[in-house]
């Protein structure tokens, strides 16, 4: 399975603008630019983009992992703050923060943070990113 996104910039860094847009058209020609990354700017960025597909990635690795352990959830509500930081003469990515809280009938919270960690371990885009991955999770 492969999926694909593009972004267009035109022009400078600070003056400058582009847009992203995903193969699914769910995000199309969706503007991003210094304003919206850096300062208070309107459009997206690509932390919070990252963002969005770790969260969605743990989730889903949650849910999969709690149904291999023989629970349901009712809901699971996850958050990932990403850290961008200036180092070594350019920005990084350093660190990024997951929440969690989950509605789950029937779980211990030892059995809860041992399969939260474990999804924050084998979610695919915790994998592929090369950043500190904490993790708060709870029960509601």
């Amino acid at each position: 399975m492969k999926r694909s996104a593009n972004a267009v910039w035109k022009g400078s860094i600070k003056e400058g603008s582009g847009v992203v847009s995903t193969q699914s058209g769910i995000l199309d020609d969706t503007q991003y630019s210094f304003k919206s990354r850096f300062e208070d700017g309107q459009g997206t960025n690509p932390e919070e983009l990252i963002g969005a597909a770790h969260a969605g990635c743990y989730a889903m690795a949650f849910s999969l992992m709690l149904g291999e352990a023989g629970y349901e959830p009712n809901s699971i509500d996850a958050k990932a703050e990403v850290s961008l930081v200036e180092a070594d003469g350019g920005f990084k990515i350093d660190a990024i923060a997951l929440t969690v809280k989950a509605d789950i009938d029937g779980i211990d919270s030892e059995e809860f943070q041992k399969i939260a960690n474990q999804a924050k371990d084998g979610c695919p885009v915790s994998k592929v990113l090369n950043a500190d991955i904490s993790l708060d999770a709870s029960l509601s």
